[in-house]
């Protein structure tokens, strides 16, 4: 039987590519297992693919998502060159472990040497072994023991 791999593809998604990115975000919530919660409507999230400093990258097989992260990217006054900021990475489970996640961490480091930046992070949480032994395994150039802290601003969660 032949891999489900070899028809893979790994596309920074278009401006106009909702559907996909739809498919990204619904992807993410079954993986990160989030509940409760509600994909933004059409029109934000056109917004947001339509911003310079915001990219995605989708992993593909035969057309449908498997996988795929975001980037922020961001400003800096120490340096004129910019930095990406992943933000969410996720394959689906049943394929995770074949190289996929390591081919979109390869695609937005070539991304960002094509277009100039400094460097490319993500954050780990520090319970998330499997997450951390991931990033590990694509050879960062250093890791940090970083915390990170949060303010939840809106009033109205319970």
């Amino acid at each position: 039987m032949s891999s489900p791999l070899h028809t893979l593809t790994i596309t920074e998604l278009k401006k106009d590519d909702l559907t996909s990115f739809k498919d990204l975000i619904l992807l993410f919530v079954q993986v990160f297992e989030r509940e409760d919660f509600s994909i933004p409507d059409s029109a934000h999230l056109e917004k947001l693919l339509k911003k310079d400093d915001f990219v995605v990258f989708c992993a593909q097989v035969d057309g449908k998502v498997v996988g795929g992260l975001t980037v922020y990217i961001q400003e800096q006054y120490y340096s004129t060159k910019p930095l990406a900021y992943i933000y969410d990475l996720a394959v689906e489970a049943q394929l995770q472990r074949q190289g996929i996640g390591k081919k979109l961490i390869l695609a937005v480091n070539e991304y960002c040497q094509k277009h100039g930046f400094e460097e490319a992070y993500v954050p780990a949480e520090k319970e998330d072994h499997h997450a951390i032994d991931f990033y590990r395994s694509t050879k960062p150039t250093y890791e940090m023991d970083v915390i990170h802290f949060s303010y939840t601003l809106d009033q109205h969660k319970t």
